[in-house]
């Protein structure tokens, strides 16, 4: 069936597109032959003096390219023909006898935004579901049908670079403020008010759209003096290497083919950005982020059990058990979903303070304008507060969020089952603490299971969900089901000391602090893992999570699973001098009054027992690419251990986990991807060599020593590896 109908409203062509049998609109090959079908009739059809593009999905208009057609790219020429024949299409839609209106509802991204740049005038709506955006470089990509040159003509330098190189979406009041789009209106009036501007332009009442960006005095001298282009191309490279070090190409590759169209003109611009697309398709980081990308989307539609999967209960009220920075992190998750939620604490002081948390969040979005005044007020209505387990009648679930201690967890446990309804379900947010140990104080266990969020709530997008081998189907569907609706990418792992996250984290942090026992400078050891990828250090991240809980974490996974986790002595020194790291302004580096991190805090080296010489600068010089070995290997070996083990479902889950979770770099795919690229002979290799010296942290897991006997890889080489 054809994507794109074609209707008429007297001499006004209304092309309506509606990819079958898709949740959304994606641009593919075969869209582009109809495309130029139709194009074909409007130029011959001289009734036509104008025609509206419009989406057939209810709040959709074009997601982007089919990423699956990327798959099938062999070869940079592959990839490159692709975005010459998209950049002919929109030329052509450009240059087209009749103008075209586009009327944007919902998401208008990568490709999506590319057509409606070659439109002659764009109408959004006001919906929240309205984004525009160019996230290619999410993918490792540039805009490759000529959005790098479109854009920044409309909208200006500065704002274009910000779309395309940190792949921003942009809601339609600010797509209006910087020349985006010409009008934002009620989606009740999209379709005729499109219609109508269709009508003007065909009769030459109104001229084709070419921005409104109120650029002034500053935008204008950019526009028009090489120099201030250069100056502002100089910035956002700095920008760039800051932000990613050099390790993703696509932004660096974009302000290339942005600064050429510019110095070299359109067309210049438009055969570099061909040429480029095709570079960057056949890297290695666009495979990896690519394979992220159908990994994530395939969560999506995961239940989280096997078939046949029970329908998930419905979460219309949850309980939130301590009101700390994880319990009024959920809470202020919950109720931008329209959940109502009460929050418990032991005492007014705490339960305020956890109020206030949650009004934060809430008026952060406020000040962004993300939400309007009466839904900061209506989400913040639907959070009660209260000392004691008033209302705990009728929830759905109820979050533990409370302090890692088993004693604690099981009073509160016991305190609030009795009252909760039969079918309702008990979470604990534990990272550590296994499930089942926590379950071994109710009365119905398979009604408990572990959701693990991660800090801080409204901005990190894991989930994990912990089951027990009691826990039922019908509970760990509803969890899965509701993470997903808080806006959470979910994987479901089984129960053991720490999970599979904490675990593998914990793994890669006891090797960091192996490394400050043997007189490593803690600058340096946070570098060589920021080179390699990570967002932050293991020592930096320590002092983030609070070096008291990386102290409990480490003492629970030691006891649980012997030498290979038992932390480093300096780690041990700097827990028992009660050092907190940022929250209580004194860690591994210095802390000011608000919080902001500066330099190491010499102190410590003295602390940990380093002595003199380090306190002075002068540490054992180690190799960074050691440094990376040992940590990185490390957590990629009890990765492969959780696998084994079965605490992990599929390959996949452990990816995505490590990715979203604890910052492993989205370009090396995860775990189980970087074991396939340096493939498992190298990494077995590796870790015996690593053994000799470190025995027993890096004997290799059983699994990764037959891969690298047999020859095999955790995923097929050919196809989508999303399994």
């Amino acid at each position: 069936m054809p994507s794109l109908t074609l209707s008429r409203e007297n001499n006004i062509a209304i092309l309506s597109l509606d990819v079958p049998d898709a949740p959304v609109n994606t641009l593919s090959l075969a869209l582009a032959e109809e495309l130029r079908l139709i194009f074909d009739d409007l130029e011959r059809d001289s009734s036509v003096g104008a025609a509206v593009l419009i989406s057939g999905k209810a709040d959709s208009f074009i997601a982007g390219a089919d990423i699956e057609q990327f798959l099938e790219f062999k070869t940079s020429e592959d990839a490159e023909q692709a975005s010459y024949t998209g950049q002919n299409m929109l030329s052509r839609l450009e240059r087209l006898r009749v103008p075209v209106v586009a009327a944007i509802h919902g998401a208008c991204l990568g490709g999506g935004l590319e057509t409606t740049l070659a439109c002659a005038w764009r109408i959004a709506t006001e919906h929240p579901k309205t984004v525009l955006g160019l996230p290619e470089v999410q993918l490792g990509l540039i805009p490759g049908t000529g959005g790098t040159q479109r854009l920044p003509r409309l909208v200006g330098l500065p704002n274009a670079l910000d779309m395309i190189l940190r792949g921003r979406n942009v809601r339609p009041k600010k797509a209006l403020k910087i020349g985006l789009v010409d009008e934002v209106v009620h989606s009740a009036i999209l379709r005729d008010v499109a219609v109508q501007r269709a009508r003007e332009l065909a009769a030459g009442t109104r001229p084709r759209s070419n921005g409104r960006a109120d650029r002034g005095a500053e935008g204008l001298l950019i526009e028009r003096n090489k120099l201030g282009r250069s100056l502002v191309f100089k910035r956002a490279r700095q920008s760039v290497m800051k932000q990613t070090h050099g390790q993703y190409p696509a932004p660096l590759a974009a302000l290339d083919v942005v600064r050429i169209g510019y110095e070299q003109g359109e067309d210049a611009g438009f055969r570099e950005e061909s040429r480029r697309f095709g570079e960057l398709a056949m890297t290695e980081v666009s495979r990896q982020l690519i394979f992220l990308f159908f990994a994530t989307n395939s969560l999506k539609k995961d239940p989280g059990v096997s078939a046949p999967v029970p329908p998930p209960h419905e979460v219309d009220k949850l309980g939130v058990l301590g009101a700390g920075f994880m319990g009024a992190g959920i809470t202020a998750v919950a109720i931008q979903q329209g959940t109502l939620v009460r929050l418990k604490d032991t005492d007014a002081a705490r339960v305020g303070k956890g109020l206030a948390a949650v009004r934060d969040v809430i008026k952060e979005r406020y000040t962004k304008r993300q939400v309007t005044r009466q839904q900061f007020d209506d989400m913040l209505a639907l959070t009660g507060v209260t000392t004691e387990y008033s209302g705990f009648g009728n929830v759905d679930l109820v979050i533990e969020a409370v302090f890692e201690d088993l004693d604690l967890k099981h009073r509160v446990l016991k305190e609030v089952e009795p009252l909760m309804p039969d079918d309702a379900i008990y979470a604990s947010n534990t990272s550590t603490i296994p499930i089942s140990r926590i379950a071994e104080a109710s009365k119905r266990p398979e009604q408990v299971l572990g959701m693990h969020f991660f800090s801080p709530v409204p901005k990190m997008p894991l989930l994990e969900v912990i089951t027990t081998p009691q826990t039922t189907k019908e509970a760990t569907v509803t969890a899965v089901t509701y993470g997903k609706r808080l806006g959470k990418t979910v994987i479901v792992v089984n129960d053991g000391p720490g999970f599979y996250t904490t675990r593998t984290l914990s793994a890669y942090m006891n090797e960091a602090g192996r490394l400050l026992d043997e007189g490593a400078a803690i600058e340096a050891i946070d570098k060589a893992l920021v080179d390699f990828g990570f967002p932050v250090g293991p020592i930096t991240l320590l002092d983030e999570v609070g070096i008291d809980v990386g102290g409990k974490v480490g003492l629970v996974l030691a006891e649980a699973l012997g030498i290979r986790m038992t932390p480093s002595e300096a780690m041990r020194r700097v827990v028992i001098a009660g050092r907190l790291g940022r929250k209580g302004r004194s860690g591994f580096y210095k802390y000011d009054a608000s919080g902001e991190k500066g330099d190491v805090d010499n102190s410590i080296y003295q602390l940990i027992g380093a002595g003199a010489r380090a306190s002075a600068g002068q540490h054992v010089d180690i190799p960074a690419d050691e440094m990376v070995r040992r940590c990185v290997l490390a957590m990629v070996n009890e990765a492969a251990l959780c696998l084994q083990e079965g605490i992990l479902r599929t390959v996949r889950d452990g990816d995505v986990g490590a990715v979203f979770g604890i910052g492993f770099p989205p370009f090396r795919g995860g775990p189980f991807r970087y074991v396939d690229t340096l493939g498992a002979t190298t990494v077995v290799r590796q870790l015996q060599e690593l053994n000799n010296r470190y025995s027993p942290r890096f004997v290799p897991a059983d699994v990764l020593v037959e891969m690298a006997k047999t020859g095999k890889t955790f995923y097929p080489t050919e196809g989508r590896p999303v399994t």
